[in-house]
């Protein structure tokens, strides 16, 4: 067992030019396979390796990867620490890579090639961008033809569409940083992040291109029923939700505005998830009355989507309530 030797950084490939993306992939005890498929996924891009940084950030995992990477180990940087969790990881590939664009990705999820490609072609014809989001699949396959937003503004985006908060499902510029980091120690902490990111950004485009493959594995973060965990991924999501609507408070009205959307969007989620995962009424008006005493519920009439505005009418009140926990769990039997 390797579990409790760090080694310092282990700079594999170094660098003589500023790369135009560096890919941050987080790593703790996964399949060598899955590993070794996602970082061939990024060495398969129409990138030269001094346009391409990959960070592997191997957090703690009980035996170092490295010699399991034999074949491209010169072309990317392995760094290993104590376990700290999914931010600090992500964190400190932020702080160690150096190109003008940031990429997630999880060790054990791809990028697709054509989707991604048509990602880099839109970067590399419009240098404005900021902050491009694109499409993601469960199943692997990619889409054959793309569509692309006008470019527009964080605040405008997140006034209009529901931000979709995972942290792999965008490329960003470093600039619009700063000191934005993510929150140790948190679960869901794309969801603190990701908002806070899409305020800071000026040119933001949507393209249609599926770009990223997520995999759906058993026990993950989403996964895992266990009832301390549920617990716990239910509670940070409710201290997100505060600590976002503070915040929301304090911006110019147009960001306030935006981050508002936001905050009522992950409230509706957070109720569905307590629903899925706790399958207790009971513990439903329990969460309900905490949101309640800090001025987060009911949920307010807004025109965002259907599914917002049949959720806000059935959790209105106690009755009808009812209704919609048997809705929801008779829906996810199925």
């Amino acid at each position: 067992m390797q579990a409790n030797h760090y080694p310092p950084i282990v700079m594999t490939h170094q660098k003589t030019t500023l790369p135009t993306v560096s890919f941050i992939v987080p790593y703790y005890n996964l399949p060598k396979e899955l590993l070794n498929e996602c970082i061939n996924s990024l060495l398969s891009l129409p990138l030269s390796d001094e346009e391409r940084e990959i960070v592997v950030v191997d957090d703690g995992s009980d035996f170092c990867p490295l010699n399991e990477m034999a074949d491209f180990r010169d072309r990317l940087i392995y760094v290993r620490q104590k376990n700290a969790g999914l931010s600090e990881a992500r964190n400190r590939g932020i702080n160690i890579s150096t190109g003008r664009y940031i990429q997630f990705v999880d060790g054990d999820d791809c990028l697709l090639l054509s989707g991604y490609e048509h990602c880099l072609n839109l970067i590399r014809k419009d240098e404005t961008i900021d902050l491009l989001l694109f499409g993601s699949t469960t199943t692997g396959e990619s889409n054959d033809s793309f569509s692309d937003s006008e470019p527009q503004s964080g605040s405008h985006y997140m006034r209009h569409e529901n931000l979709r908060a995972s942290a792999w499902g965008y490329l960003f510029k470093r600039s619009i940083l700063g000191k934005l980091r993510f929150t140790p120690g948190l679960l869901h902490e794309d969801e603190d992040f990701t908002p806070q990111l899409m305020l800071r950004a000026e040119h933001v485009v949507d393209t249609t291109a599926t770009a990223y493959y997520y995999r759906q594995r058993e026990n993950s973060i989403i996964t895992n029923l266990d009832k301390a965990h549920v617990e716990r991924r239910l509670n940070d999501k409710e201290s997100i939700i505060g600590k976002l609507n503070f915040m929301a408070d304090r911006l110019p009205t147009a960001d306030r505005i935006g981050m508002q959307r936001r905050v009522h969007q992950l409230t509706m989620d957070y109720l569905y998830d307590t629903i899925v995962t706790t399958r207790s009424a009971q513990e439903l008006e329990t969460r309900i009355e905490r949101l309640a005493q800090k001025g987060l519920f009911p949920l307010p009439d807004k025109d965002y989507t259907q599914k917002y505005k049949w959720f806000r009418r059935l959790s209105a009140n106690k009755l009808t309530r009812k209704l919609l926990v048997k809705a929801i769990l008779n829906n996810s039997k199925q």
